[in-house]
């Protein structure tokens, strides 16, 4: 609160001097006298852009500025990003970082400039530098989608796992998750496993290697995201094939794989909600309001018997469902649900 109180002194300092400058924020600047929050995300995947939306909705709702930026799945990059939202002295920094072990510099100097850093869908070693976390429950994700093939496959057969780029935390925790329930099938056989880095076209190719090298011996699909899953659905296909296949994230494309039994399963990590959760967790600590260290997103399942509510949700009410997000959203805080999509009348 007490940077932001400055911040403002200071552009009412420049309209006094009458410097009509995009450094002030003269008359012309939207962002002018608004909370200004940088954010940089690891890439604009199906499910980030899906969180830019719901981000959005809740800064025009509370008169915030983003400041948006993508890194393109690069860490140089990203903390390029960082340094420069920090040299434009915003109020906060929402990150969803590349990777878990970087940006330790960059939180420095962020720090040092008493700019709160919070970490968003995936976190950071260093995350005690970080003033909040808002994370999804990953392990539990993967345990979540591990048990639904296990259960389809009658615990007995041979999976290949499509991973998230390695080293990142969604990663190392679903694949934790998928082990834990392995653990517990000693006649499932992992086949191969390696990382198509969330992209949809990449799994395509990592999949027709597969099926090229085990032929007919896949049993089944477990994808650590829903468009790496999707490439792998494109991939069987092409081939004439048909396995199950698993997803976690419930982007649109997922809830149609699942309606149609492409998926036998996904689990909502529902982007618009969980990065607005970051965005209304950054405003509080900006305006000096109680916020905790951790926020945890659990992830409830998608299977076919409830798709078509979250479809609404999701696709066909989305314009609705975002209305109404930004209420949703900060009354989610309250009750300690951040996953919750039904407060304030959301449907």
């Amino acid at each position: 609160m007490f940077r932001k109180t400055l911040r403002l002194l200071a552009l009412g300092g420049c309209a006094a001097a009458l410097l009509a400058t995009a450094g002030c924020g003269g008359a012309g600047d939207p962002g002018a006298g608004k909370t200004r929050v940088g954010v940089t995300v690891y890439d604009m995947s199906s499910f980030i852009t899906q969180g830019k939306e719901g981000m959005e909705a809740y800064a025009e709702a509370h008169d915030m500025q983003l400041l948006w930026n993508s890194a393109g799945n690069d860490v140089s990059t990203q903390a390029g990003q960082i340094e420069q939202l920090v040299n434009q002295d915003v109020d906060a920094i929402v990150i969803v970082p590349v990777q878990a072990d970087s940006l330790g510099p960059q939180l420095a100097q962020a720090k040092a400039k008493d700019i709160p850093v919070l970490a968003v869908n995936t976190t950071l070693s260093s995350s005690s530098s970080l003033a909040a976390t808002v994370l999804p429950d990953d392990v539990k994700a993967g345990e979540q989608e591990m048990e639904m093939m296990a259960e389809t496959l009658g615990g007995t057969g041979n999976i290949v796992i499509l991973q998230g780029p390695l080293g990142s935390s969604p990663e190392l925790d679903r694949t934790k998750g998928i082990q834990n329930v392995l653990a517990k099938y000693p006649d499932i056989e992992v086949l191969a496993k390696d990382t198509a880095n969330w992209k949809r076209d990449e799994a395509v190719n990592k999949t027709k290697n597969w099926l090229s090298s085990f032929g007919g011996r896949i049993d089944g699909i477990v994808s650590e995201n829903d468009d790496m899953g999707l490439g792998a659905v494109q991939a069987l296909k092409e081939a004439g094939r048909k396995v199950p296949v698993v997803g976690i994230d419930g982007i649109e494309d997922g809830l149609r794989a699942v309606q149609s039994g492409a998926f036998i399963g996904s689990s909502l990590q529902h982007g618009r909600v969980e990065l607005a959760t970051g965005l209304a967790v950054a405003k509080r600590i900006i305006d000096g309001e109680p916020a905790d260290k951790e926020y945890t997103y659990v992830m409830p399942p998608i299977t076919s018997e409830n798709v078509g509510t979250i479809l609404q949700h999701v696709v066909s009410g989305k314009e609705q469902f975002l209305r109404q997000l930004p209420a949703l959203v900060d009354e989610n805080l309250k009750t300690g649900d951040i996953a919750n999509e039904n407060a304030r009348g959301a449907s």
